[in-house]
Parts: C-alpha cells; structure tokens; sequence
C-alpha cells in the first residue's frame, strides 16, 4: 500500500474549525431572522392589526417555494453539480433579498389598507403577502445555506470530529434563534418600531454573505491540498452526482426513516418556538416583556448539549439510540404543556430545559448519520430531499396551529394600556406537538432496526482510528 505524503489541508485542525467557525456565523444570521417574529404575534396584532391566521399564513411562508416549487431540491442537485462555493455565495445573496423585502413589507405604510387576491390562496392585506413572499424567498436561501454547510462539515471533518462539529454548527446556528427570541420584543419595544428587529437581521445577513465570501478561498485550498494528495497517491477522483442518483436515494429506507424523523421531530419543536412566547403570556401569566427570555432557554441550552451528545456520537456511537432518547423527551414535555392545571411559570421553565436536551440530542446524532447510507457524491441531494420532507413541517404546522388557536383555543378579550388582545388556550396545541413526538418515536425504532439489517454503522462511533 502506497505511503501518504501529501498532507491535506482537513487535517489541520486550525484549518478546519476555521472554516468552520466562518460558516457558522453565516446560519447564525439566518437563524435569527427565521425566528424574529416569533415574540412579536401580539405586537403585530395589535401594531398592524394581524390577526392569528395572518402571522400563521406569514410564518408558513418559509417552506412555500421549497415545497411547491422544489427550490430546495434544485438547490441541493445545485450543490453537487456546482460546488460548496457556488452554492453557498447564491444561498446568501437569497437571504439577504428575502430579508429586505420582508423589513420593506412590514415597516412601509405604502400597503396600508390594500388587499390582493391571489388564485388558490384568496384574499390577504397586501403586507401579510408582501411580508409572506420575503419571508418565502428568504426561506430558499437559509435551507438551501443549511445543506451547503452540512456538505461543507462533511467535507472538511470526515474522518474526524464530524457530529461534534455539526453540533457546534447548529449551536452557534441557534444562538441566533435564543437572541431572536429573548432579543426582539424588547428591542421593538425600545425603539417602539416592530420592524427594528428584522433591521438588525438584514445587517447581520450582509455580514454574513462577506463571511461566506471569506470562506470560499480556504475551500479552493482545501480542494487543491485533496487533488494533489490524490494524485500523488494515485487515487481515483469520486465519481460525479448523476440525476439517476435521486432514484437510489429515494429508494434507501433507512434515508427515509432519517428524512420522516426529521420532519416529526422539527414540527414539534421550530413551530413550538413561533408559539411559545404567547404560550408563556396565556398560559403561565408571563410578562409580555419577558416572556420570551424562558423560550430562549431551549436554544440557549443546547449550545452546550448539541457539542457534547455529538462528541459523544463521534467517541462512543449509538446514534439510533440518541434519537430514539430525544424523541421520548420530547413527548414528556409536550404533554406535560397539555396539562391545564400545571401553570406555574416554574413548571415552564424546566420543561423548556428539557426539551432543550431533546432538541440536542436528535439533530446530534441524525445529521452526522446521513454520510453513513448515502455517498459523499449524492450528499447535497439527500440533504435538500430531507430539507423539503421538513418544509412541508415547518410550512404546514404554523398555520394549522394558527388555525386550530382561531378555531378552537379563543377563551376571551383582555385590554392592556388600552389595547384589545385575544387569549387563547393552548391544550389542543401542545397535544398536537405531542402526537409528533409519538410519532417519531416510532420511526426512531425502525431507524435502529434498519441500521441493524443493512449495517451502516448508526450504533458505531464517527472517529477513525
């Protein structure tokens, strides 16, 4: 067996989590404006006059052109076809354009009083649609910046700290999430602007487009270090991504139990967040002011949790099992929500911890899984597939809840400094966030009893000694 020589630039180590770092920031933006509006419900109805529906409508909007239109898949047969580099500085130019027609639609009083009709989806003020479409574009853009960066860690950390840097990724991803939620509210209160905080976003996302720009030159050396170790070592260059190669990735079953835990386990946790804020007001008698710092906590903790679960994927293995722990935390939590009578504050707070241990210990262990039954060559379409398998969630959930809270969960009017707001009881919600959690429970199980027929090594550690 021939000797290695040449030395690849992955196997520094400074190198690699440099590269990672700069990524990192790029989603830690778009994290923040996917859940911006989360806190601000009750201020857009009672600043702009949205009703439950239209923030449901709006906040499904992110999944409408990835869904229906496949942009996503596109984006991710993009992405093998064209490259990290390619991919991902188009990825972040969306973003940012989404953001700023969103911030447009909402801080203009240019729409005020008009309403458009839209075949199939009827009449809407024209700053819900206005708001809805940026949101939509924006969301193209950080979905298909999710996959690019997963293919990005696969790309540098295989062989290495792969599910530990995954975690690290989507910690700093969703310290974004914590700061959109502990952070918005009180800065639209501050400035007494509801559209402030989407300001801060687009700023940050130009930030982040340069950061990705910075990144692209360490991924021409990494790619330049790779064909010159293969040369020198003589070793085939990987076969090119083929769109037959859809065909054999649909037709994986373990890619499917992977792709179906996705979606159950995010539409019980990302729509739970839009909620959560009301959730606290309503329910355990929060603040306004304040009731988005106990949301926060969930995203806050895994910071922390999402590093270590995955450094213990990479050390010790049992990624199966680690899916199959969060899925059971999180059906302990979403009925303990349910329950009427348990409306202490307190209660509230250790509940959200725990989901915050199951909201990291899932994506640990079933990110990092995906390189082990699909070749690196398909691994940006397998990623986007299961990306829109999830958007049909992230679109679908918030605008059920929306719905079923107009429907059914209406309890009463109440004024605060003068201003009518609607209460709402949340039972029929959380029950529904359960049902998901039992659910995925389920294909959790059929992940591990796959994996055990067709060996792909989910039980077995990342590391190669």
């Amino acid at each position: 067996m021939t000797e290695k020589i040449q030395a690849v630039l992955r196997d520094s180590k400074a190198a690699r989590w440099t590269a990672l770092l700069i990524v990192a920031f790029t989603m830690f933006a778009g994290y923040y404006l996917a859940d911006v509006l989360a806190p601000l419900q009750g201020l857009l109805e009672n600043k702009l006059g949205w009703s439950g529906s239209e923030y449901g409508f709006v906040t499904s909007a992110y999944g409408w052109f990835n869904v229906f239109l496949f942009f996503l898949i596109i984006g991710g047969i993009i992405l093998d076809k064209m490259g990290v580099r390619f991919t991902g500085m188009g990825a972040a130019i969306v973003m940012v354009a989404g953001t700023a027609i969103k911030y447009w639609a909402i801080s203009t009083h240019s729409l005020d009083g008009i309403n458009w009709y839209i075949p199939i989806l009827g009449t809407w003020k024209a700053q819900i649609m206005v708001a809805a479409l940026g949101y939509a574009i924006f969301g193209v853009g950080v979905e298909v910046a999710g996959i690019t960066v997963s293919k990005i860690i696969v790309k540098w950390f295989k062989g290495h700290e792969m599910a530990l840097a995954m975690g690290l990724q989507l910690s700093i991803a969703r310290l974004g999430t914590a700061l959109a939620i502990s952070t918005s509210l009180p800065v639209a209160l501050h400035f007494n602007n509801v559209s402030t905080p989407i300001l801060f976003c687009l700023i940050m996302l130009c930030i982040g487009l340069v950061a990705f720009f910075i990144y692209t030159f360490n991924d021409k050396r990494l790619d330049a270090s790779v064909a010159k170790d293969n040369e020198i070592n003589q070793v085939a260059a990987e076969e090119e991504f083929r769109i037959k190669d859809i065909l054999s990735i649909i037709t994986n079953k373990a890619w499917w139990y992977i792709a179906i835990l996705c979606v159950l386990f995010y539409s019980a946790v990302f729509p739970f967040l839009k909620y959560a804020t009301s959730l606290m007001i309503n329910k355990f008698g929060v603040d306004e002011y304040w009731a988005g710092l106990i949301p926060s906590l969930l995203p806050f903790g895994t910071i922390l949790l999402t590093p270590l679960f995955g450094g213990i994927y990479d050390k010790k293995g049992k990624g199966a099992t680690i899916m199959i722990i969060g899925a059971l935390l999180i059906i302990f939590v979403h009925s303990m929500f349910s329950i009427p009578f348990l409306n202490n504050y307190l209660i509230a707070i250790v509940l959200v911890l725990i989901l915050g241990i199951g909201f990291s210990l899932v994506p640990s262990a079933m990110w990092p899984s995906v390189p082990k039954i699909i070749p690196d060559r398909q691994l940006g379409t397998a990623y986007s597939l299961i990306f829109w398998v999830q958007n049909w969630g992230l679109m679908g959930v918030p605008l059920l809840i929306g719905w079923v809270l107009e429907k059914y969960c209406i309890i009463g009017k109440v004024v605060v400094d003068g201003v009518t707001t609607t209460t709402y009881n949340y039972t029929i919600p959380m029950l529904i966030f359960t049902g998901f959690g039992v659910i995925a429970l389920l294909f959790a199980f059929l992940l591990k009893i796959e994996d055990k027929k067709k060996g792909y090594g989910l039980e077995l550690p990342n590391i190669k000694k």
